[in-house]
């Protein structure tokens, strides 16, 4: 990971346009380097506030970085977005999946599909797709500038300036945002300032803490399928979970936050969340096997091995919830505590008291309204040469690869359209 000051590759600008860069992320590299490829005479600079470039890249997939989903149909990808899936199918009807794929291809980077539709490098680590960017970087022109906090944008009557935290002015043709969300709206306000409204930022992709619950005796234990609900409510989603030693994870979990990253925000992240660990089945269902094996296991301890494979430790877990001891045989299994077990094994109440999310990972759910975007160009309605690309929009999707498609895609959209904006203005 980069950590040095400013990267600058050589080239001549003489009658071309500035574009300034906010944010040295996924969008904002995707947009500079196609911005500088489809225009050799645009000056690009990127300006990272920090000392690191691509730092979800870096991290994404466990080190792999989870490129897209191999989903080839918009319709069905823009399901993936919780906000913005009506607006992510303009974006992907200019640039999709099979986009992605390509473009990395072409600059021989392979990708391969996982079992579970996520899509990585063949090489198995994200400094593949890193390098690759800073390579474009390179062969294009890009100039990079790190440590230089941008704090303010003004639109004069000939140009951009860009107030930054050292004090200097930057001045430009045209500004693309692509700095990422925050997690406080009073960060918002120096984007405010241009005249834009923020949908109001709340965490998304978190996990459920429930501190010393007796379920999380079972910390590495991973289920998967199973399905998880926000108790009162119609969210739920299904899929692997994993549990952990402060709550529950895994990716039936973040998909659920992500799908009620607002209503949980109000609750304060402090719910009840139904498990169910046998989603497949119906509680009649469920009653008439039992009562089928009191008959046919009568003399077997219930405590052995289970029908549904569920881990050992586990089954044992929730007939201890039930109040049955390991000695128990299935024909001296009281109502009282069958009917507990049904519970425990389709709706098993975990109390939830807060929320993990990790520093790099943070996604957030909130942002640039997006009706006052426009999904062909990704430039503003309210500020003609400013352009918005990746997180900071009001976009965010589930895990799996879905985030970084959309800022491939905005990124791709918003380079082409500044680059035929200056075109007309050159």
């Amino acid at each position: 990971m980069l950590k040095i000051r400013c990267l600058i590759f050589g080239k001549n600008w003489k009658l071309g346009k500035t574009v300034y860069i906010i944010g040295g992320g996924a969008s904002g590299f995707f947009c500079a380097v196609n911005a500088a490829r489809m225009d050799p005479q645009l000056k690009v600079v990127i300006v990272e506030k920090s000392n690191k470039l691509l730092s979800k890249v870096k991290i994404s997939g466990g080190g792999r970085c989870n490129v897209t989903h191999a989903c080839f149909e918009i319709a069905e990808m823009a399901k993936r977005y919780p906000r913005g899936g009506n607006f992510v199918k303009k974006l992907f009807h200019q640039f999709f999946t099979n986009d992605t794929i390509a473009w990395f291809q072409q600059r021989g980077v392979s990708l391969k599909t996982e079992a579970d539709g996520r899509m990585f490098p063949v090489t198995d680590t994200s400094q593949t797709i890193i390098d690759c960017l800073l390579e474009e970087a390179r062969r294009y022109g890009v100039e990079v500038r790190m440590q230089c906090a941008v704090t303010a944008v003004e639109r004069t009557a000939a140009d951009f300036m860009l107030s930054t935290a050292r004090g200097d002015i930057l001045r430009c043709d045209y500004v693309c945002m692509a700095c990422g969300g925050f997690p406080r709206q009073e960060q918002f306000q120096w984007l405010t300032g241009l005249g834009h409204s923020i949908a109001p930022p709340v965490p998304s992709l978190f996990t459920f803490n429930s501190p010393q619950h007796p379920l999380t005796a079972l910390m590495g234990l991973s289920v998967p399928d199973a399905k998880v609900s926000v108790a009162a409510t119609k969210l739920q989603q299904r899929g692997p979970l994993l549990i952990t030693h402060w709550g529950i994870s895994g990716p039936v979990v973040l998909r659920l936050s992500a799908w009620a990253a607002r209503n949980l925000a109000l609750l304060q992240w402090r719910f009840g969340a139904l498990i169910n660990w046998l989603p497949d089945l119906r509680e009649p269902e469920l009653r008439e096997l039992f009562l089928r094996w009191r008959s046919e296991k009568g003399a077997q301890k219930i405590a052995g091995k289970n029908e549904w494979g569920l881990p050992n430790r586990l089954w044992q877990f929730l007939l201890l919830q039930s109040g049955i001891d390991d000695q128990k045989r299935w024909a001296d299994l009281p109502s009282k505590n069958q009917n507990q077990l049904i519970r425990n094994l389709l709706a098993f109440e975990l109390p939830v008291s807060g929320k993990t999310t990790y520093k790099e990972e943070f996604v957030t759910a909130g942002g640039i309204v997006l009706s006052e975007l426009e999904p062909h160009t990704m430039m503003s309605k309210k500020v003609p040469g400013l352009f918005f690309a990746g997180e900071i929009t009001d976009v965010d999707g589930i895990t799996g690869g879905y985030n970084f498609q959309n800022a491939w895609s905005s990124g791709f959209v918003a380079a082409r359209s500044l680059v035929q904006l200056a075109a007309v203005n050159r």
